[in-house]
Parts: structure tokens; C-alpha cells; sequence
């Protein structure tokens, strides 16, 4: 319930925050795991078919689906899957390796050890934390570099296991975005989990609007104008507990360590084209501190940043210096453009 509660209200401060001038159709609904909500220049009938798009990528990506593709290799060490299926995995590794592992989506055995893979664990009464001795086992089966994808079959090493989590909603919008697109849609935001994308402007011809959540001090940090583009966050406050030994953990692992990533941020909001792609980096910068994120982007270059490090200096790199206004306890203020 913490989770949900918390995704609900990233979902509110994600919303494009300037009206257009009639209130577009729109659908919310529960898939992967997350809230989702849909707002489109368009019919009833493509909103239904948004839903069921994104049901039908939970039954392929979800990790905890019995039923699910990347469930069946889990359990099996393999097999094959799905051409889509292969594909995104295939994506998702090149990702790990591009982020030299700060992104992993063999952490699945770390993550559920801390008990971020399930909704019910009570923290406070009964939950021990996993010890020096267990990660170091875990870490073991961790390495992205040992999965084999050959068309559309998928081998993993002993005891393995593959988690989509960091890019599957992002990948689900860029699918929505296409769909929509092919349906004649010029106009629509989504936002699945805080996964956001908007396609187009506004009916009205204005750039859409996007809140990103201030992790710090609560409510809005600030704005972007865009359109055609994702913007993912991910952040050690949206889902963390505190430890019988007083100490506060957050669910994004460091797959060097197999703790929750000591990097001195507190969250990454990334701008760009592809929301797969906005959603693993959104991770791996996050893990990589703001060192290492800061040369990522400036080696790369295809997409814009907002950091908040832990003792709150707020960054943005440069793409983003006139676009990025801030609000609240920001307003006005940025301590960098990372140039």
C-alpha cells in the first residue's frame, strides 16, 4: 500500500499542469504494477485499446505473473519467448553494458532478498534485513553480462533471474505513443507510474506542461515544456523503509554492492525520445552519481537531465537551462548547468 499510495501521488505532481482549452477523454486503470492514466485527442475506442495494450505487455514483461513470458524463463533458466519479448531484453542488456552495469536486470534475487518485489512486507514487525553474507551469495547470480538471447530464445546462468522493471514501463509508453500514432492521435500524456510521455501538444497548440516531484522537500520541484518526448524520474524516495536499525532504504539497488545505491542523489529526472530508454537511464544515472551520470551524458548527448543530490543542490544539464523552471523551495534557483 505505501508503494501505491506514493505512485498516486507522483502521478498527480506528473500531470501536465496547463489545462488545454476542452478536458481531453481519459482513462485510468492498474497495470504493471503501477497507476496509469491516459489522456488523448481521441475516442473512447482507443482508450480501450490503450488498456488493453498495456495488459497485454504485463502478461508478457511482469515478473510476478505466473503466467507472464519473463516469469517462465525465471523459473525455467530459459526458453523461449516472444519476438517483442526478446527484443526488449536485447535492449535491455545493450543498456547495462552502455551503463557499464550501474543498470542490471539480473538484480532480481538482490531486490527481493530487501522485499521491494512484493507490496505486503511489514517492515516493522518481523522484517531482518538481508545480511553481508546473503548479498554476497545473491551477487553471485547477478551479472547481465551471462544472459544469451539467439533469436527469440533466451538462456540464463544457474539460479538467475531477469527483472524488466527499469525499462518496461517506459517501453510500454513508447508502444502506446505508436499506437496511438497509427490511430491518427496527435495529442496525448501518458503517465504509467510516473513514467511519463507526451505525444504531440496540447490540442490547443501548447506544449505540454510536466510537473517533476520535488524528493526532498515534497510537492513540485518544477516544470518542463515538452512535446514528443518522455520524462522518466526515479528517486530514493518513492519506495523505502526504515531498518530495525534506524537506518532509511530505498528500492534501487547497486548492482556493484547489492544495497541500496549510496550515490549522493536523491533523484534523476531524464528528458528524451524514447521512453524505454529515458526509464534505464533514469536508474543507471541515478546509481552512477552525479560524477559519472554528468560524463555519461556529456559522452552520449541524446537526452537532458534534472538531479537532486542529497543535501539539495538541484542541476539540470545544459539542454534543459531555459526549459526547466523551478517551483517551491527552488523557485528561482538552480545550483548548476552541467555543461
Amino acid at each position: 500500500m505505501r508503494r501505491i499510495v506514493m505512485l498516486v501521488l507522483i502521478f498527480a505532481l506528473l500531470c501536465g499542469c496547463v489545462p488545454a482549452d476542452e478536458p481531453l477523454p481519459s482513462t485510468s486503470f492498474f497495470a504493471m504494477n503501477t497507476p496509469m492514466s491516459v489522456q488523448i485527442d481521441g475516442g473512447e475506442t482507443l482508450l480501450r485499446g490503450v488498456e488493453e495494450l498495456a495488459y497485454a505487455l504485463e502478461r508478457k514483461l511482469s515478473v510476478t505473473d505466473e503466467k507472464s513470458e519473463i516469469f517462465a524463463i525465471n523459473s525455467n533458466g530459459g526458453g523461449e519467448v516472444s519476438s517483442e519479448t526478446a527484443e526488449l531484453i536485447e535492449f535491455a542488456l545493450d543498456m547495462c553494458e552502455s551503463t557499464d552495469g550501474a543498470l542490471d536486470i539480473t538484480i532480481y534475487p538482490v531486490l527481493r532478498a530487501w522485499g521491494f518485489t512484493v507490496d505486503d512486507v511489514d517492515y516493522d514487525n518481523g522484517f531482518v534485513l538481508p545480511t553481508d553474507g546473503e548479498l554476497s551469495e545473491l551477487l553471485a547470480l547477478v551479472g547481465y553480462e551471462k544472459v544469451e538471447v539467439s533469436d527469440d530464445s533466451v538462456t540464463l546462468g544457474e539460479g538467475m533471474m531477469l527483472d524488466l522493471g527499469a525499462v518496461a514501463k517506459g517501453y510500454a509508453s513508447d508502444r502506446i505513443a505508436g499506437y496511438l500514432r497509427k490511430n491518427g492521435v496527435t495529442s496525448a500524456l501518458l503517465n504509467l507510474g510516473g513514467n511519463v510521455y507526451a505525444l504531440g501538444k496540447k490540442p490547443n497548440g501548447v506544449k505540454w506542461t510536466i510537473g517533476v516531484a520535488d524528493p526532498i522537500n515534497g510537492g513540485t520541484l518544477g516544470t518542463l515544456q515538452v512535446e514528443d518526448a518522455a520524462v522518466v524520474t526515479s528517486g530514493g524516495y518513492e519506495r523505502s523503509f526504515t531498518g530495525s536499525d534506524g537506518v532509511r532504504y530505498h528500492h534501487i539497488i547497486d548492482p556493484s554492492t547489492g544495497c541500496p545505491a549510496d550515490s549522493g542523489l536523491a533523484s534523476v529526472t531524464v528528458v528524451g525520445d524514447s521512453g524505454a530508454r529515458c526509464d534505464a537511464l533514469s536508474t543507471a544515472l541515478f546509481v552512477m552519481g552525479l560524477d559519472r551520470a554528468s560524463d555519461y551524458w556529456r559522452e552520449h548527448g541524446d537526452f537532458e537531465a534534472v538531479f537532486v543530490t542529497s543535501d539539495g543542490e538541484l542541476l539540470v544539464t545544459a539542454g534543459l537551462e531555459d526549459n526547466f523552471i523551478t517551483q517551491g523551495d527552488y523557485g528561482g534557483t538552480l545550483s548548476s548547468v552541467i555543461r
